[in-house]
């Protein structure tokens, strides 16, 4: 097998959230759990645009090495009506530039034919985080 040194991707939206206040639940056996729930938002690019539901959240655990462990789920309903669900974990961690930068692995689950593509793909996230917002570029791997 040889080594991947890139991996070509396409871009399907830009997702920006807006988050509720975290509720902080301290000294957990797996570290600070943050629950932070997702109160709406947007999805916008190339292949999907639509809005996102005040329904989801992220589930996030502040590890003892100071990065954070991401588990989201969220709702997109496009503009032309399609529900789909998103699923993903991913690390927080400070970027180069010493402000946090977060990578995540989305999985999509969708029964509407028009998106049933989304189902069949592992995507990746890059984004960071604002004060009450998050906003993540999703890509295709190809």
């Amino acid at each position: 097998m040889s080594e991947i040194t890139s991996l070509n991707v396409e871009l399907l939206f830009h997702m920006h959230a807006t988050l509720a206040d975290p509720v902080i639940i301290p000294n957990g056996p797996s570290g600070t759990r943050v629950i932070v729930g997702i109160t709406g938002g947007t999805v916008a690019g190339p292949k999907i645009n639509g809005t996102i539901a005040h329904l989801g959240a992220d589930w996030l655990t502040i590890r003892a090495d100071g990065t954070a462990q991401l588990d989201v789920r969220a709702l997109i309903t496009t503009d032309d009506g399609a529900s789909i669900h998103a699923h993903y974990s991913g690390i927080m961690s400070p970027g180069a530039d010493g402000a946090p930068r977060i990578v995540t692995a989305p999985l999509f689950e969708v029964g509407d034919e028009r998106y049933s593509w989304l189902n069949t793909l592992q995507t990746v996230a890059i984004g960071a985080a604002g004060t009450g917002t998050v906003d993540y570029d999703v890509y295709r791997i190809l």
